[in-house]
């Protein structure tokens, strides 16, 4: 069985929450409300947009949810048209290690709540598309933590539970990891804070990027 490493990509490979949140906040000023604090959106990235918007809203109904996800994506699409977004760097170390892991004989994805286009497009910017063999995102599976990203990673990647560990920066990263079966690593510079990420499941939280080089004890 082949070992693959799967990314979270918000929060993990790429500082995306400068955008994030100025769409969120501009979603909200929409509809007419209030944009919730940053804080509060932070805590919600990696959930699928119907998800977050349940979970900052919750005395909202379904469709009211769903109506302000695509607000959010109208938001977004706006923003980076007019070439207004900030910047979405890769953290400290990210491709050096993609590098090193693919010289180790390690198989890499992506299983995130962005959307298959906005997915793509971060990771061309950044010239590491290449790395990865599959791809899972919002569009075709369930919200994080259910197991249906990580279960199609590894039917697409030849790899098994035991040879498994996804890497993430928030609980739902890592209740999803449990739920699929497999290996759970943290991460400490995204947006939950590292004993939440332990008491999630996680294995061991790295606090930068080369600790993740020692991946292979995850599988031990």
């Amino acid at each position: 069985m082949n070992r693959l490493a799967l990314f979270d990509c918000d929060g993990t490979l790429v500082d995306s929450q400068a955008n994030i949140c100025l769409a969120m906040e501009a979603a909200f000023d929409g509809a007419g409300l209030a944009p919730p604090p940053r804080t509060q959106i932070r805590r919600i990235v990696g959930l699928s947009l119907p998800q977050a918007m349940a979970a900052l809203l919750p005395d909202a109904d379904d469709g009211f949810h769903m109506a302000l996800a695509d607000a959010y994506k109208a938001a977004f699409f706006r923003l980076r048209s007019s070439g207004t977004m900030l910047a979405e760097p890769l953290y400290d170390g990210i491709a050096d290690l993609l590098v090193s892991l693919a010289d180790t004989g390690w198989v890499m994805g992506v299983a995130t709540g962005k959307s298959d286009r906005g997915l793509g497009l971060i990771l061309a910017h950044h010239r590491i598309d290449h790395h990865f063999t599959t791809l899972q995102t919002a569009d075709r599976h369930p919200s994080k933590p259910h197991p249906s990203m990580v279960e199609q990673a590894m039917a697409e990647s030849g790899a098994s539970p035991e040879t498994t560990v996804m890497i993430g920066d928030t609980h739902y990263d890592m209740a999803m990891a449990r739920a699929a079966g497999t290996h759970a690593v943290g991460v400490s510079w995204g947006y939950h804070a590292p004993d939440e990420l332990i008491a999630a499941g996680a294995a061991w939280v790295a606090d930068d990027a080369h600790q993740l080089r020692a991946l292979k004890a995850a599988l031990a």
